[in-house]
């Protein structure tokens, strides 16, 4: 009776190792997968790093002409007598269905 004990313990350690073993090759495949993919991920950023370089030295003088169109647009909206929206009316329903009406 002993033997066969020891006999099933020993089967069931097998078993147990042979699927921890299974699983540790499947989350290695994984982690292989998701390596390459973050490697891929990397190689495009780097890319797009190099293509977008140039805009660096160009990028001041767009910022400038973009706040002088800002600046001309604040002008145009302060000459214009329209108060603000109001934030506490209701949101407007979709006009669709039986109840749309065309103007």
């Amino acid at each position: 009776m002993k033997t066969a004990l020891i006999v099933a313990t020993l089967v069931e350690l097998v078993l147990l190792v042979a699927v921890l073993a299974v699983y540790l090759v499947m989350i290695a495949t994984t982690l292989r997968k998701v390596s390459r993919t973050l490697g891929l991920v990397t190689f495009g950023v780097r890319a797009i790093e190099k293509q977008t370089e140039p805009i660096g030295p160009v990028l001041g003088e767009i910022n400038g002409a973009l706040e002088q169109v800002a600046g001309a647009l604040e002008g145009v909206v302060g000459t214009q007598s329209r108060p603000p929206p109001s934030t506490t009316d209701p949101p407007m329903e979709p006009m669709t269905g039986p109840k749309a009406q065309t103007s």
